[in-house]
């Protein structure tokens, strides 16, 4: 008889093990456990290793996840042709599942590089990936950073909670270079024409200041011909 962990409820398939962080599987091994327990709501495979999410403390990541998503959910809204989704799996290669915070991506049908598989999965390279993380301690900034980038995601978001920072990266030839803010404290997409940031405000959880710069970047010239360039694909 299996041994099914407390912690995550019924296994719809007793004969099946439950995921357990560190264990070492396929991928394909990885979703027909992830399918056999409804109960868990979250596990990653990252370069053929499985993290188990623990449970989530509300300021250090649940608010601070709300917050990312009220900032990239009004860029969605503002910007015709692109899709945003929270913790989506998503289909990298053969040893890499993640379940990221939040991607935004340019719709498959306006030219984007990812697809919505039949059985209703992301597959390939959004556009950007964005992650809620600790520290620079945790595994987003290393092994799951070299899984995005090798897999070709343009642009990857890193907030770092407790040292109250920003990580974000652009894909230049190959390698990941920080993206840094102009004088007045703003980071600027480079994939994501208008898609503006005032880091302090952020972290700050100054959300009526970052809605205001993003308002400003929606309303730039260099968005609206980014709009006017993928609707009309």
């Amino acid at each position: 008889m299996v041994k099914i962990s407390p912690e995550y409820g019924n296994n719809s398939n007793p004969n099946l093990p439950p995921l357990e962080s560190g264990d070492r599987l396929t991928r394909s091994e990885f979703e027909r456990r992830y399918n056999a327990m409804p109960n868990l709501k979250k596990a990653e495979l990252i370069e053929g290793i499985v993290y188990v999410a623990s449970s989530l403390r509300f300021e250090p990541h649940a608010e601070p996840h709300a917050n990312l998503m009220i900032w990239l959910g009004n860029y969605k809204v503002g910007t015709p042709g692109t899709r945003l989704g929270d913790n989506p799996t998503l289909r990298l290669d053969l040893d890499n599942e993640p379940q990221p915070d939040a991607i935004l991506l340019i719709d498959n049908a306006c030219g984007g590089s990812s697809r919505i598989s039949v059985d209703g999965y992301v597959e390939g390279a959004p556009e950007l990936v964005a992650e809620v993380a600790a520290s620079s301690a945790a595994k987003d900034l290393y092994d799951k950073k070299r899984a995005y980038r090798r897999n070709g995601i343009q642009e990857y978001f890193v907030w770092q909670v407790y040292e109250k920072t920003v990580s974000w990266f652009s894909l230049q030839d190959g390698e990941y270079l920080a993206l840094t803010a102009d004088e007045a404290g703003i980071i600027k997409s480079q994939v994501f024409p208008g898609l503006w940031l005032d880091v302090a405000a952020l972290v700050a959880g100054d959300m009526p200041q970052v809605l205001a710069v993003l308002q400003q970047g929606l309303t730039s010239a260099l968005h609206q011909q980014f709009v006017e360039t993928i609707t009309s694909v």
